[in-house]
């Protein structure tokens, strides 16, 4: 059984151990529905404080320089206890002075199996005053420097990432070719993002069309959980879901609060994608994308010679 863990808004004025004992709640009540696996947001522990312009020195509060650390240590106990493993995400200060979005997988005896840093950080770097939020995960985090990793959850290949990495197909295929047979992230996504002109019924639309579209062409499961509801005054859409390989969502969070959304997720159910229309090794062609590793943006037609008639 698996859950999603959606997390309603973290003002900045609720310390640690506050929202570690919601996330505690979510775990505990994820347990006594059968998960075996709790996935909570990006950020979790903290407000998503990206969307507001801090001076340098001025935002420490918000990373954790060591997990678990003695705040989080009672979700890493609760859980064992439970038996019931988790994936978190949080913001990490390594020993070095550098700064990741970062996520965490658990697993059920309470070790870190996996860990994962953001690779697409959307958004902008300086400061753009006049907007109802900013969106500056460019100016508080580096690029993700661990690739995109596939790990060992009790015997089920789990892979991961974080937000805007689910709108990226090369993410998926990525772990779906290192055997990833589920696909784990967390997310915070705004009503309002500078620079991007979608209404919030199109954010949620994407928002699932990017779970639905991942699953379905890799023949894994994705289970994506987010914040949801207002979080200082700033309105996140929510929409934690479970895809199955089918490309079907199987569960969607129905409110806009703390909320549990448990599947049975029967891993077999990819086998027949993998063996038919997406079977990798008899279908893929490495040697024809080459484009896709060598360009990064958007650039001119490639020339094709041909023959009409050869």
């Amino acid at each position: 059984m698996l859950a999603v863990a959606q997390v309603g808004g973290i003002d900045s004025s609720e310390s640690r151990p506050e929202v570690v004992a919601r996330l505690i709640a979510l775990l505990e009540e994820a347990a006594s529905q059968g998960a075996e696996l709790v996935v909570f947001p990006e950020l979790t522990l903290t407000t998503f404080f990206p969307r507001t312009w801090f001076e340098e020195g001025d935002f420490e509060e918000y990373f954790e320089k060591s997990m678990p650390n003695d705040d989080v240590a009672p979700l890493f106990e609760r859980a064992k206890d439970l038996g019931v493993g988790f994936y978190l995400g949080y913001a990490e200060l390594t020993s070095d002075e550098k700064r990741y979005n970062t996520s965490i997988l658990v697993n059920k005896h309470g070790d870190i199996v996996g860990k994962y840093r953001k690779m697409h950080l959307p958004g902008h770097a300086d400061n753009r005053e006049g907007l109802p939020n900013q969106h500056l995960e460019k100016k508080y985090f580096r690029e993700g420097d661990l690739g995109f990793g596939v790990f060992d959850f009790h015997g089920v290949q789990v892979g991961m990432c974080l937000c805007n990495d689910r709108r990226w197909p090369e993410v998926y295929r990525s772990l779906a070719l290192q055997g990833a047979e589920l696909v784990v992230l967390g997310y915070n996504t705004p009503d309002f993002v500078p620079g991007w002109q979608e209404e919030p019924h199109a954010k949620m639309f994407t928002h699932l069309l990017s779970l639905q579209a991942g699953a379905y062409q890799n023949s894994v499961f994705v289970a994506a959980a987010g914040k949801s509801g207002f979080e200082d005054g700033h309105h996140m859409i929510g929409g934690s879901a479970v895809a199955a390989p089918s490309g079907e969502i199987l569960a969607k969070a129905a409110g806009e609060g703390d909320e549990v959304v448990v599947v049975k997720a029967d891993i077999d159910m990819g086998k027949p994608y993998k063996e038919s229309v997406f079977d990798f090794a008899a279908h893929r062609r490495p040697d024809a994308y080459g484009i896709i590793a060598e360009r990064k943006g958007r650039g001119a037609p490639l020339p094709v010679p041909f023959n009409v008639n050869d």
